[in-house]
C-alpha cells in the first residue's frame, strides 16, 4: 500500500507545477485535483469519474496509472461496495398507494367529461338540410363537351425522394492499452456522449452528425478513424481533439 495523494502531490511539486497549471493542461477542475491529493474521495463526482481523473492525473505526471487504479480499488472502491444497502421492503409503501388513488381519480374525471360531451352531441336537435340536385341538364356545357377534342392526359412524373444524407461514422478503439476518454458534442462544454475508461481491445462507434470534442488520457493507446480513414498524428500525452466531418484537429 502507498499514499495516493501524497505521491501525486510530490510528483507535481517535483515538476514545478501548481494545481492551476495542471487544470489548464488536463481541464480537470482544481478542486478535484486537490481532492485527489488529499484523498477526500467524498468530494469527487462518483467512482467512475474518480478513477478517470486519477488515471489521467497520474499518467500526466509520468506515473503508472494502472498502479494507482489498483490501489484505489483495493483501499476505497471495495470498501464502498461493502456498505449495507437498505432493503426495498423497508421503503414506505403509502407513497405508491397515494399515486395510484390520484391516477384513478384523474381517469374518472376525464371519463366523465368525455361522456358529457358525447351526450351533448347525441341530444342536439335539427338535421342538416340537403338541397336536391337539379334534373335540368346544362345545355351549354353539353355543347362544349360535344365539340371538344379529347386530349390525352400527360403522364405524371413521380419525383424521386431526395437521397438521405450519409452520416459519417467515427470509430475509437484501444488496441494498445486502456485509455480514459471524455467525449462531448460540439465542444468542451457540450452534452456528454461518453465518459469513462475504454478497456484494451474495446471500441466505440459514434455517428458524426455533430462535431465531437474528445479528451484522451492516453492518446498513444488509441486508433481513431473517420469514415473509414485513420487519423494520423495523435499526440503521445493527454490532449484534446475535435472530430468533424472534414477531419480532426487539436482543440
Amino acid at each position: 500500500m502507498f499514499a495516493i495523494g501524497d505521491s501525486l502531490r510530490e510528483a507535481r511539486t517535483r515538476r514545478g507545477l501548481s494545481a492551476a497549471d495542471v487544470q489548464k493542461s488536463l481541464r480537470i477542475r482544481e478542486r478535484y485535483l486537490t481532492a485527489l491529493e488529499e484523498e477526500r474521495w467524498e468530494l469527487l463526482p462518483g467512482d467512475a469519474y474518480t478513477k478517470g481523473f486519477l488515471r489521467t492525473y497520474a499518467e500526466f505526471l509520468g506515473l503508472d496509472g494502472n498502479l494507482y487504479i489498483d490501489e484505489y480499488n483495493t483501499r476505497v472502491s471495495h470498501a464502498e461496495d461493502d456498505r449495507p444497502i437498505v432493503p426495498q421492503s423497508l421503503v414506505p409503501a403509502h407513497r405508491g398507494r397515494r399515486s395510484l388513488l390520484r391516477t384513478l381519480m384523474v381517469i374518472l374525471v376525464v371519463g366523465g367529461v368525455i361522456a358529457g360531451f358525447a351526450a351533448l352531441g347525441m341530444g342536439g336537435g335539427g338535421s342538416p338540410s340537403i338541397e336536391p340536385l337539379s334534373n335540368t341538364p346544362n345545355t351549354s356545357a353539353l355543347k362544349h363537351a360535344a365539340g371538344a377534342t379529347p386530349a390525352l392526359a400527360a403522364p405524371t412524373r413521380r419525383s424521386k425522394p431526395p437521397a438521405a444524407a450519409r452520416t459519417r461514422l467515427t470509430v475509437i478503439s484501444a488496441p494498445r492499452g486502456r485509455c480514459w476518454l471524455s467525449i462531448r458534442r460540439g465542444g468542451p462544454s457540450g452534452t456528454v456522449v461518453y465518459e469513462g475508461v475504454l478497456e484494451q481491445g474495446g471500441s466505440l462507434h459514434l455517428a458524426l452528425g455533430h462535431d465531437l470534442w474528445v479528451r484522451m488520457g492516453r492518446p498513444d493507446a488509441l486508433d481513431i478513424s473517420l469514415g473509414g480513414h485513420l487519423v494520423n498524428g495523435l499526440p503521445a500525452v493527454p490532449a484534446n481533439v475535435l472530430l468533424t466531418s472534414n477531419g480532426a484537429r487539436s482543440a
